[in-house]
């Protein structure tokens, strides 16, 4: 069976910076098998690892100002080998899994387009939450059939 890692990250306290997580929440709540969840505010090198025991990875994060209401291609691993304490993008995490871990995981981005984000407050404006519910219907039958590169 394919092992898929998803990704959320933003931060849910800045509005619509948490379409990442909010994602990540209502795929955990469906509970597929093979699928993976995590959520964070930001990526991290420790993303590396989890990323390198998984055969797909996708990184769901807010776009500001990308494609409408999502949009969503396979990444390649890129960046220099580096530690810090912040974020790296996904294309470094994928990066790290490859070089430290001997990983073979296709990474996919998976940007879910928000509008609002200069104020704090934990909501979604009603257009963002719309983009998600569209990311979620094309997102979850993906993870349910294990059929990342058909799209």
């Amino acid at each position: 069976m394919t092992k898929i890692l998803l990704i959320g990250y933003g931060n849910p306290g800045r509005l619509d910076d948490g379409l990442g997580p909010a994602l990540a929440e209502a795929v955990a709540a469906l509970g597929l098998p093979g699928v993976t969840v995590d959520s964070d505010y930001q990526l991290t090198v420790e993303d590396a690892a989890a990323a390198a025991e998984n055969d797909v990875v996708i990184f769901a994060d807010a776009s500001v100002n990308g494609e409408e209401p999502f949009f969503f291609r396979e990444i390649v691993a890129e960046g220099t080998l580096g530690f810090s304490s912040h974020s790296v993008d996904p294309e470094a995490v994928l990066a790290m899994a490859v070089d430290l871990f001997g990983a073979k995981t296709k990474g996919y981005a998976l940007g879910i387009r928000g509008y609002q984000f200069d104020e704090f407050g934990e909501r979604l404006s009603d257009k963002a939450r719309e983009n998600l519910s569209k990311a979620c219907e094309f997102i979850v039958p993906i993870l349910r059939d294990k059929r990342i590169g058909d799209r």
